[in-house]
């Protein structure tokens, strides 16, 4: 068993390390030059959440493993998710490295956007983490886990939206452009949010009719993503 876990943690660590150095890479390589201070800023910040998240997960040997590794189910629908949204975080990445590293496309934004950037990043990743952190049925694929015995999450951010992973992850999302500070890499991501609302919309309902318990929650907890107004 500690054996097990040990293979676990380090398929987590060189996936998260492989991840890491790839967009690191892909930063600087399209910015064109070392000094381009916002990636440095972007992805210490991504280095730092990497290193939070596995100290924070290290004892959730079962959420890694099915992070790392999803069970069969995952939802025909979430399959055409990752294929449309994918490709626009990486074209986001290159814009705005080339925006601000190579060109300084106008309009050109303000150092205080940057920091806004950073700020709201921070917000949402940790977000994420909590939510991470309470649920152990946080999969990176919408599918319902009877393998693990899955039950309904209340606890922490659940007791205030059905789903605090997407709101920070939106949160987190639309402010990596301003980290890097450009303003056409945030005015092309917007675009990201509208399929991560139709995905939760989605996935609600998918637990509403699959997972027991879960209609029951939605009625003690009314809002998906935001309090008091969806």
């Amino acid at each position: 068993m500690f054996v097990a876990e040990n293979k676990i943690e380090l398929k987590l660590v060189i996936k998260s390390i492989f991840i890491f150095v790839f967009i690191a890479a892909l930063t600087f390589l399209s910015a064109g030059r070392i000094n381009y201070w916002q990636g440095w800023i972007f992805n210490g910040l991504n280095l730092f959440f990497v290193l939070l998240t596995y100290h924070s997960l290290s004892d959730k040997t079962g959420l890694i493993k099915e992070r790392l590794k999803p069970g069969e189910g995952m939802k025909s629908w979430d399959k055409i998710y990752y294929i449309l949204t994918t490709p626009i975080f990486f074209f986001v990445l290159i814009l705005s490295a080339l925006d601000v590293g190579r060109y300084n496309w106008y309009p050109i934004l303000p150092l205080y956007f940057v920091i806004i950037g950073i700020i709201l990043y921070i917000i949402g990743q940790i977000i994420v983490l909590w939510a991470k952190s309470t649920n152990k049925f946080f999969s990176s694929v919408v599918r319902i886990q009877k393998d693990r015995g899955h039950t309904v999450c209340k606890d922490g951010p659940y007791s205030y939206v059905r789903h605090p992973g997407y709101i920070g992850g939106i949160i987190y999302t639309l402010a990596f452009p301003l980290v890097l500070g450009s303003f056409w890499g945030l005015a092309i991501n917007l675009l990201i949010v509208i399929p991560v609302v139709i995905r939760t919309y989605l996935e609600d309902k998918t637990l509403q009719k699959e997972l027991d318990g879960y209609l029951e929650y939605t009625k003690e907890v009314k809002y998906r993503l935001i309090p008091k107004i969806w």
